[in-house]
């Protein structure tokens, strides 16, 4: 489990979209497919991408996948297809045919089926049945929840499907998450956190053991990769 600690969160943001860049042109006969969460983290990043790094992205070499989604339109606030749209995907010159949203305003468990399928249609399948995702980029909730998978929501980690229907506990919100066995057999997991009120989640996932959703994906994924700024990794460096 390798750690980039940055000073602030733009630099971390900043490092973490060079580093995806660099991994792809690392393999320039190659079309990367990419999992993206969602959540205010991401946005920072989306932002400073499509201002900043469009000219130098591959765009035609990527397949845009979400982690997950919460059971709304598009259009709706709480759409991470929609905030991902709005702040890099209308900006930057990434074919629409690349593009691959959970459809939020489906039925959630017949969505589940049928992005499921669409992934293991254009992705090559492991061993295990699982599409093989290039890199899964995820974030953690302060309660250690991550792919919208949440504390008591363990079968899911260990689902033979590729997406299911979560329900976060906090509001019953219904989502469509990646199932913890997908995103462990991605070929590698970066994990994206930053923030103070993140301390405790970093430090469960660095130094504990399977306490939480976030920390099992961690301790079990092929290749993970943190991207922390130094308030988030502030107990890290304590030790």
């Amino acid at each position: 489990m390798k750690q980039y600690i940055y000073a602030s969160s733009a630099e971390t943001a900043r490092a973490l979209i060079l580093h995806l860049i660099n991994l792809i042109s690392e393999e320039p006969r190659k079309i990367f497919n990419i999992a993206f969460s969602g959540g205010s983290t991401p946005a920072l990043m989306f932002d400073l991408w499509a201002n900043e790094y469009s000219v130098v992205t591959p765009w035609d070499r990527i397949r845009i996948w979400w982690v997950d989604e919460r059971c709304v339109r598009p259009e709706n606030s709480d759409s991470n297809y929609g905030m991902m749209r709005m702040l890099l995907l209308d900006i930057v010159p990434i074919p629409e045919s690349n593009i691959f949203r959970i459809e939020g305003e489906s039925n959630p468990e017949e969505e589940a089926v049928r992005y499921s399928g669409l992934a293991k249609k254009y992705m090559q399948q492991q061993s295990s049945g699982m599409p093989a995702f290039d890199i899964v980029l995820l974030g953690a909730g302060n309660d250690g929840h991550t792919s919208s998978i949440f504390q008591g929501q363990e079968h899911l980690l260990i689902s033979p499907n590729v997406y299911e229907v979560s329900c976060n506990p906090h509001n019953a919100q219904k989502r469509i998450a990646l199932t913890g066995q997908s995103i462990i057999n991605a070929g590698r997991v970066i994990f994206f956190i930053m923030g103070k009120d993140k301390a405790d989640v970093v430090a469960e996932i660095c130094m504990s053991g399977d306490t939480c959703p976030a920390a099992y994906v961690a301790h079990h994924a092929n290749k993970v990769e943190l991207f922390l700024d130094e308030a988030a990794a502030v107990k890290l460096q304590d030790k």
